[in-house]
């Protein structure tokens, strides 16, 4: 790498660590081409992104942001991913720290909010902003079908009521 194409790294790392909802450090040493493609095309799907970066770039990028405190993660072979949902990088990687066991979250960070490896599992155990949102669109929308429900009721049995005294005055 020559010193514009590390300005550029350390110009893009600044800017995903300044608008992640969430990120995670991992080690990945022992994982093949496969796997960590495996890895990528996960996070994509989910809406995050995996990036491997020299741990010295990355410092650098590091300074002057909300989650200047990872540093202290950033030794040896790491991988960083990282989202705009705070809940899809931390599911991913746990998911896939569970079927790799080479794959060892370090740790991470959410705004100021740092991360052990347990914060990151506790993360990944939430629901989705996806998830959240229909929960709530469902929370909403239950009362007032309810009430549809509760409106219409009277009006049906009313009417069976109308029918029945109908009937019985056909049957005499």
């Amino acid at each position: 790498m020559d010193r514009a194409e590390k300005r550029d790294m350390v110009a893009t790392l600044n800017s995903v660590f300044s608008n992640s909802g969430a990120i995670v450090v991992a080690h990945y040493s022992g994982l093949n081409v496969a796997q960590m493609s495996t890895l990528r095309r996960q996070m994509r799907e989910a809406g995050a992104s995996v990036k491997v970066a020299k741990n010295r770039l990355a410092k650098i990028a590091l300074e002057g942001t909300d989650v200047s405190h990872i540093g202290s993660l950033l030794q040896g072979p790491t991988v960083l991913a990282y989202s705009e949902d705070p809940v899809a990088a931390p599911k991913i990687a746990v998911e896939f720290a569970k079927a790799n066991e080479k794959f060892v979250i370090l740790g991470g960070a959410m705004g100021a909010t740092s991360l052990n490896p347990d914060g990151v599992k506790a993360l990944a155990s939430l629901p989705s902003l996806d998830e959240l949102r229909a929960k709530l669109v469902g929370l909403i929308q239950a009362p007032a079908t309810k009430i549809a429900q509760l409106s219409t009721a009277p009006a049906a049995k009313l009417a069976r009521v109308f029918g029945a005294y109908a009937k019985r005055d056909e049957a005499a």
